[in-house]
């Protein structure tokens, strides 16, 4: 009888999947060979700036420096909250020569949310934009008070384009009680002499996104870091130098590791756009004629919806990829009939360092017949992928349970949360509250979010089907569906979208499309139609707000 420590996915992945690697120790070990072998090639490229990679290894070293000189130590957090620009870049690469431990904060966050990460974390350095610094952040540390270092950047620097669709805020100029990034970078002298980061220690304490209740810090080692990023160098099969576009936030788990660590890995060139805005995103396609990308399913869907999309974006890509939220099928098969790339979706959390499941090179994630889910790939030769009951034993083949995960890649635990890690990681294995099940070839299918099951009147609804049926109607470009409370069913499903440009259902037609293909216990009773759906800056809705929002 197979079973999932048998690991059936092992015969649907690549040879170059199945290899052993070698990973560095560390993304800063990658970072250093790449220096070695392409000095002169382009690290980071920024609109119409250009940053080779000994420049960027100067640049870092400077500020490395600077960072000690202020008090830095080894071991101290650091928290970067910048958008996609060579400054996010050069400030994590500084971190960690200085021997620190990166926070990566979202620089859309609030006082009040960024004041919880500064207290938990006790952020000694605080790395932002001169307008975050200006506009709040300062005032927020300093009654953190364990801040004690701030170096700030003007983001539209190390370009001379600014773009308006995305770069329309002045910068504030220098900041009382902040030293200025590039000049510190420029003017700091060598990095300091510390040690080399081993693979066990803390590369990044990455909060999760507060979906589902207070953040936490997972402990993302500068191993589990580096294994991800030296498969997904080899998974993909990318020439040596291939260019990655920045796509999702590279404050997020998925950018910092699929996008950032396996370009560092492939000594590739990191092509940025500061935030995602459709427009830019697509004309820099056409400027870099980038190979990979990743992002979530919303990113993709404003691509697709803007006016202006041709196959010719497209057409540099290798593999597109999809990560961060769920990937309706219909999506896919949109995309790909527009414009030609088919989608590859993909399956991690911030606690398995990014990808934990993938689709391999050459297939296609196939749909489960019965739920109408579309397949998050197959685990990697060094993953066991299990599918669990209540008590932690395994379940059938084809059976939803939660979905269980042990690798190299998983955290060791939360940031000072003994707790939280015994529930989340017993014995080091990832419990991760997601619903799902595996087919017998070893496919892996995410069904729904633990917390998010809608019980009406005692039946299970798992929102995320609902949603896949929402996405094949053609005027659905967003879809969220929500329990809310009733009087007689206890919960009854509510769906939100958002329409395609031009499209005009009405509410009630998009129910009775739902009534037609789901059980009448699933279907939603109630559909509103909002312009957009809330989001994080990473791409998920937030199925939260639209609770609070019913």
């Amino acid at each position: 009888m197979t079973t999932y420590q048998d690991k059936p996915w092992l015969a649907l992945l690549t040879d170059a999947q199945r290899a052993p690697v070698q990973p560095p120790p560390s993304p800063l070990h990658a970072f250093r060979a790449a220096v070695r072998r392409a000095p002169d090639r382009t690290a980071l490229a920024y609109f119409d700036g250009r940053i080779d990679y000994a420049e960027a290894d100067a640049l870092s070293d400077g500020l490395a420096g600077h960072l000690a000189a202020r008090g830095l130590r080894p071991g101290d957090r650091a928290a970067v909250m910048l958008q996609n620009t060579p400054h996010f870049v050069l400030a994590v690469l500084a971190v960690w020569k200085a021997g620190g431990v990166v926070v990566p904060v979202n620089p859309m966050y609030k006082a009040a949310e960024i004041r919880h990460i500064l207290d938990d974390a006790e952020v000694t350095a605080v790395l932002c934009a001169d307008r975050t610094w200006a506009g709040f952040l300062r005032a927020t540390a300093a009654e953190a008070g364990s801040v004690r270092i701030a170096v700030t950047a003007d983001e539209r620097g190390l370009q001379t384009r600014d773009d308006v669709r995305v770069l329309r805020d002045e910068p504030a100029g220098p900041q009382d009680g902040a030293d200025d990034l590039l000049t510190a970078a420029r003017t700091g002298g060598g990095a300091p002499t510390v040690p080399e980061p081993a693979a066990a220690d803390i590369a990044l304490i990455s909060y999760t996104s507060g979906t589902s209740g207070t953040p936490k810090g997972a402990t993302n080692t500068h191993g589990n870091i580096s294994y991800n990023a030296e498969r997904m160098r080899t998974g993909l099969e990318l020439a040596e130098g291939a260019t990655y576009f920045a796509l999702a936030p590279l404050f997020h788990i998925t950018g910092m590791v699929c996008e950032l660590a396996t370009c560092l890995a492939n000594a590739g060139t990191l092509a940025l756009a500061y935030r995602f805005e459709a427009g830019t995103v697509l004309d820099a396609f056409l400027e870099h004629r980038p190979a990979f990308t990743v992002g979530p399913a919303t990113a993709y869907m404003a691509l697709m919806a803007h006016p202006d999309a041709t196959p010719g974006h497209f057409g540099s890509f290798q593999t597109m990829s999809s990560g961060g939220a769920p990937l309706p099928p219909a999506l896919v098969e949109k995309f790909r009939t527009a414009f030609g790339p088919h989608i590859h979706n993909g399956y991690g959390l911030t606690e398995c360092t990014a990808p934990c499941a993938t689709v391999p090179p050459g297939r296609e994630a196939p749909v489960d017949k019965v739920s109408g889910t579309l397949a998050v790939g197959v685990p990697g030769p060094d993953t066991v992928v299990r599918i669990i009951d209540e008590a932690g034993r395994d379940l059938p083949f084809g059976e939803q349970g939660e979905i269980a995960v042990r690798g190299p890649q998983v955290v060791p635990g939360y940031w000072r949360r003994p707790d939280a890690t015994a529930e989340a990681v017993p014995d080091g294995e990832l419990r991760t509250g997601d619903i799902g099940f595996m087919d017998r070839d070893g496919w892996l299918y995410v069904v729904d979010r633990k917390k998010d099951m809608i019980n009406a009147s005692g039946f299970k609804v798992w929102p995320r089907e609902v949603e896949d049926v929402l996405y094949t109607h053609p005027a659905v470009r967003e879809a969220a569906v929500v329990g809310v409370p009733d009087p007689y069913r206890g919960e009854t499903v509510k769906a939100y979208v958002s329409l395609r440009p031009g499209a005009s259902p009405d509410p009630a037609e998009l129910a009775a499309y739902c009534k037609e293909r789901l059980a009448a216990y699933k279907y939603p009773r109630v559909v509103e139609i909002l312009p957009e759906l809330p989001k994080t800056t990473s791409g998920k809705i937030l199925r939260r707000e639209l609770r609070r929002r019913a």
